[in-house]
């Protein structure tokens, strides 16, 4: 029988690992359910995603403002917001098989002893749904009892809404703003999966834009478009997106309208990011639990309104697999395949690789003060002297690297290096006083 080719994800994962983007949590020790760690390339990544969505959200604008708030909240915030008692998903178990699963999810979830099935399609006896609470339980202090209960967060917005006032009077700003905030979130996810696509320990980019009650509309328009946008601009394929609109019977009871950026992932459609129309249900129902009142004056109309609030939330991680798996190409040449992540320069995890083309001659100590004065420059930089040229190439291609530089015989007569760029595949001829002008200008004018 032959051998079933690798899928696209398993190629996603091997390639993570073995380049130092992601590994299995506690592997020595057999890991731990859906738990990743970030290796030296992957926190690179991960960090320059973060820096990209906080440049794009806050750093550029006016309206929108940061906040980083606590992920132990006080219990009663989780029980005003619905998550105690209505944070849930229904699961389902075998009673053949054992396995527990999502009751909505079962046409994309494989039978544990039957991968080629859908639960309840390999015979096995499925029980009743029942609610499944996600989230993560703690106690605070020496006790475990009724009254040191606390939570995990299930996502950062919250701690947006219980500081509105304070950023309000704090920050002098007015409607429309926003609060925006990356942070780790806690899902006790029945069936995660799918690398990291889904997981219980997550980082979450979320963002509150309060607008006066009647531009929710115009606003949601604003920030779905922006949201699509910020993507594409970063290099995701537009064949391989789509913006979902929710339709009645899936909207939440206090939204008046929400959306999914979708991306084609190898398991098929998934929600990359959404873009909800929470109305002024949070705000509200922390001013009344708390006594707190979380209102707006507009001085000029003399009125106290609550803002109405649209959401734009993603997840980190889901962010940064989709542009890996975006990215990745085998690309046929005449000789062999060659192995390239498109990274867009501004999340590419290094920025450029430096090399001499030979480890004598002075190439490797003008190698290294060309590699040392880009670095400091604030470019993400990798030096490497061993191995034919080309392999080193191939490298660097792999994991995403858009230029790398090489130190010859001319640069020691003239101060030329040659730079070959990573989507192309073609060599120019810079002075090495004119890289950082010439790499700055290629960051700005890059296209898929």
């Amino acid at each position: 029988m032959a051998k079933q080719a690798p899928s696209l994800m398993d190629t996603i994962v091997s390639l993570c690992k073995r380049r130092g983007f992601i590994f299995q949590a506690s592997e020595i020790y057999g890991g731990i359910g859906n738990t990743y760690d970030y290796g030296p390339l992957g926190v690179e990544l991960k960090r320059r995603v973060k820096d990209a969505w906080w440049s794009r959200t806050v750093t550029v604008r006016r309206d929108v403002v940061g906040l980083d708030s606590a992920i132990l909240q006080n219990p009663r915030v989780w029980e005003v917001s619905g998550h105690v008692g209505g944070f849930s998903d229904p699961m389902i178990d075998c009673k053949t098989c054992k396995g527990r699963f999502r009751a909505d999810h079962l046409d994309q979830l494989a039978c544990p002893e039957k991968p080629s099935k859908h639960p309840g399609e390999c015979h096995g006896e499925l029980t009743e749904p029942r609610s499944f609470n996600l989230m993560f339980k703690t106690n605070l202090g020496p006790m475990e009892d009724s009254g040191s209960v606390a939570y995990l967060r299930p996502e950062t917005a919250q701690g947006i809404f219980l500081n509105f006032a304070n950023v309000l009077s704090s920050a002098r700003i007015k409607p429309p703003f926003g609060i925006a905030q990356i942070g780790k979130s806690f899902r006790n996810e029945i069936t995660p999966g799918n690398f990291v696509f889904r997981m219980r320990e997550f980082e979450q980019a979320e963002m509150e834009f309060f607008v006066p009650p009647d531009e929710n509309d115009q606003w949601y328009a604003y920030w779905r478009d922006e949201r699509y946008r910020w993507y594409t601009d970063l290099g995701i394929r537009a064949d391989k997106l789509r913006v979902r609109e929710h339709d009645q019977k899936e909207l939440a009871h206090y939204s008046t309208a929400t959306c999914d950026i979708e991306y084609e992932y190898p398991f098929g459609w998934g929600e990359l990011e959404g873009i909800a129309c929470r109305t002024d249900f949070d705000l509200k129902r922390h001013s009344e639990a708390s006594g707190t009142t979380l209102e707006y004056f507009d001085p000029q109309t003399k009125e106290h309104y609550t803002p109405y609030v649209i959401e734009p939330a993603g997840g980190i991680d889901r962010m940064a697999l989709t542009f890996l798996v975006d990215a990745y190409e085998e690309e046929q040449l005449e000789k062999d395949t060659r192995v390239v992540l498109h990274f867009h320069p501004e999340i590419a995890p290094i920025t450029v690789g430096v090399f001499p083309l030979v480890k004598k001659d002075g190439m490797p100590e003008k190698a290294m003060e060309v590699e040392e004065d880009l670095r400091r420059a604030g470019f993400a930089t990798f030096y490497d002297e061993k191995g034919a040229i080309g392999r080193r190439y191939r490298r660097q291609d792999e994991v995403g690297t858009p230029w790398c530089i090489t130190i010859d015989g001319n640069t020691l007569e003239n101060d030329v290096v040659t730079i070959r760029d990573r989507d192309t595949m073609q060599q120019d001829k810079v002075q090495v006083a004119e890289l950082r002008a010439y790499i700055d200008a290629a960051v700005r004018s890059w296209k898929r």
